[in-house]
């Protein structure tokens, strides 16, 4: 597979138990199996104060209520669900969350037909290699789900709505719509699954958590050209802080360090040896990105 670049001296943030571990000023995150969410907001901030980023996997429901409860208070709901992209592992929970919290959900345009219920993503690739993750990339649901009236564009101007202080950035490549987030204030990011900080392909990887520097998830990752370019982008940001959507939050000179040298050599340390997007991308200006599904149907 590819070189993985690890990290020794990373302070890493880890959250243990129900409740939401913070790892900057108005960020915490709750891991949850092999992915995370990220809660913004103070703490004190009480209902409609703060913004649920990505939603996990199916059943996940109750570990983010009791998360938010614990950071913002029993009864605190967001303002609004922000979803960095819509694969399955990542919009798990929407739905349940959205309807029983009455909030929008806003995702990037190019995301909207995987989650009005019009098309599903491009089937995943288990020849990209690197694990049992990977090799069970067929089986993975790709939607489509429909969020009907709930679903709202991201706007154009890059806002975040409910939070004046970010912005979202266009991170494509993992998907054609991909968003990440961030603060310029303190260099905070939240990069969703354009890089990763765990080997996403191997279960083992996922199951020990060890701190690496790691390219998006292979086997889901459509337009290899476009995600070095996400990458680049976000290491020429110099993040003080980094949220992935899997793997462990790290932060300081240790993690930009790893983080440009993957940026460099992003060919080599990312891309896999082998696997059909690498010369044949999905993308949204030909069509290929979007396939017509029934609603929760596995590839085929």
């Amino acid at each position: 597979m590819t070189r993985r670049i690890g990290l020794q001296k990373a302070d890493v943030a880890v959250a243990d138990g129900d409740d939401a571990g913070e790892i900057a000023p108005d960020l915490a995150y709750r891991r949850l199996l092999m992915v995370n969410v990220g809660l913004i907001g103070r703490p004190d901030c009480g209902d409609r104060g703060w913004v649920l980023v990505d939603t996990g996997l199916a059943g996940s429901a109750g570990f983010i209520r009791r998360a938010a409860a614990a950071r913002f208070g029993k009864s605190a709901r967001p303002v609004a669900i922000v979803l960095t992209h819509g694969h399955f592992d990542h919009v798990g929970t929407v739905e349940e969350l959205a309807s029983s919290w009455d909030v929008p959900v806003y995702a990037h345009p190019l995301e909207h037909p995987y989650l009005t219920g019009e098309a599903a993503y491009p089937p995943g690739d288990p020849a990209v290699g690197g694990g049992l993750m990977a090799s069970m990339a067929r089986l993975y649901p790709r939607g489509p789900i429909d969020l009907g009236g709930r679903l709202r564009p991201l706007p154009a101007g890059g806002d975040v709505p409910g939070l004046v202080d970010w912005r979202w950035l266009p991170t494509p490549g993992h998907s054609v719509g991909h968003v990440s987030l961030w603060r310029p204030a303190d260099r905070v990011l939240v990069a969703g699954d354009a890089f990763c900080t765990t080997a996403q392909e191997s279960a083992w990887a996922v199951a020990l958590q060890k701190a690496e520097v790691h390219g998006p998830p292979a086997y889901f990752t459509v337009d290899w050209a476009r995600a070095c370019d996400s990458v680049r982008a976000l290491a020429a940001l110099e993040p003080e802080v980094a949220l992935p959507g899997h793997g462990r939050p790290l932060r300081g000179p240790v993690m930009r360090e790893a983080l440009h040298r993957l940026a460099q050599g992003f060919e080599t340390d990312a891309v896999p040896n082998r696997g059909h997007y690498i010369d044949h991308p999905a993308r949204a200006e030909d069509g290929t990105a979007y396939a017509v599904a029934p609603r929760g149907s596995a590839p085929t």
